[in-house]
């Protein structure tokens, strides 16, 4: 379960860094850091996935609790709410 709050935390940092790095990739035609930002975000993403699924597992937590994790990591700053309302224990 620690785990799983210290991963939602990260992937929502990588969701808004990535958001920070498009502008640099789009506006100032520079797209390394977006590169580099984007796969950290998509392996965080995948994690924080794959890990929710297995605490749900573990945990034998409803699957409506699954998909409210599995959405909030879609919306920026989800993962934050998600990890106070639902991983804090």
């Amino acid at each position: 379960m620690k785990t799983l709050r210290y991963l939602a935390i990260a992937e929502g940092i990588s969701y808004i860094s990535f958001g920070l790095t498009m502008p640099i990739k789009y506006i100032y035609k520079i797209p390394e850091p977006n590169y580099a930002v984007g796969m950290i975000h998509g392996i965080l993403f995948i994690a924080f996935c794959l890990g929710a699924l297995w605490v749900q597992q573990q945990k034998k937590w409803p699957l409506s609790t699954l998909l409210v994790l599995w959405v909030s990591s879609l919306i920026p700053f989800g993962t934050f709410w998600s990890e106070r309302k639902y991983l804090r224990q």
